[in-house]
């Protein structure tokens, strides 16, 4: 303020200054402060540059491929559950004006076999506190290995078709679609991509996501 009062021509007192300043903020005469959208990622080591150069990444990519109106948050942490995600989430909203929240999660849970049951509600109660807050929410879906036998791994993967459909949100059946089954875009454990793979992952996730970043400009 006050170096804007010693660039006022004649001598003027703060008063008048102060009120020149609101006519002119009024009129559009000083830049407007643009806010950028908020992009919330919730995620696992998927999505946590897991034994890969963070750059490589697909959140980074995704970072560099969005324009200045959109700010992604990578709130993934490697290992994560339903559970964990859920109870970080609403501190996170709290500290974030989200506009668009994508969850990632799920994985460590089914490959732990833990009660799917258990991992729809975390995920649903996910889901509502997005839109709680007025987000738009992002699945992205996983498939598992059938160590639990095919019904606990069909059923795994229903979690996130049904929720998806009765929650209204946008789904990425399966984040991995293209990588999972090529073993040079995966990592020595074949759970997780190689950095080769991050492009791969972007492309699918931009799918679904583009057009809800198209909505918000």
């Amino acid at each position: 303020m006050t170096h804007f009062i010693q660039f006022l021509p004649g001598r003027i007192s703060p008063r008048r200054a102060l009120a020149l300043l609101l006519v002119l903020l009024l009129q559009g005469a000083l830049p407007r402060i643009v806010l950028a959208d908020t992009i919330l990622l919730l995620g696992d080591s998927l999505s946590a540059a897991y034994k890969i150069p963070v750059e490589s990444s697909w959140p980074a990519l995704l970072q560099d491929s969005i324009d200045e109106e959109h700010s992604l948050k990578n709130a993934s942490v490697s290992g994560e559950t339903t559970a964990g995600g859920l109870a970080r989430l609403p501190a996170l909203l709290a500290k974030n004006n989200t506009d668009i929240l994508i969850i990632e999660l799920g994985g460590n849970d089914g490959l732990r076999g833990y009660p799917l049951v258990r991992i729809r509600e975390n995920i649903e109660k996910m889901i509502k506190l997005g839109q709680k807050k007025g987000a738009k929410v992002v699945l992205l879906g996983m498939h598992i290995p059938p160590n639990y036998g095919r019904r606990y791994a069909d059923g795994f993967h229903n979690i996130y078709l049904s929720l998806a459909e009765e929650n209204n949100t946008a789904l990425l059946p399966f984040l991995l679609d293209g990588v999972a089954k090529q073993p040079r875009l995966m990592q020595g454990d074949g759970i997780h991509p190689t950095a080769e793979a991050q492009p791969i992952i972007l492309q699918n996730v931009l799918s679904v996501l583009r057009p809800l970043l198209d909505s918000t400009n």
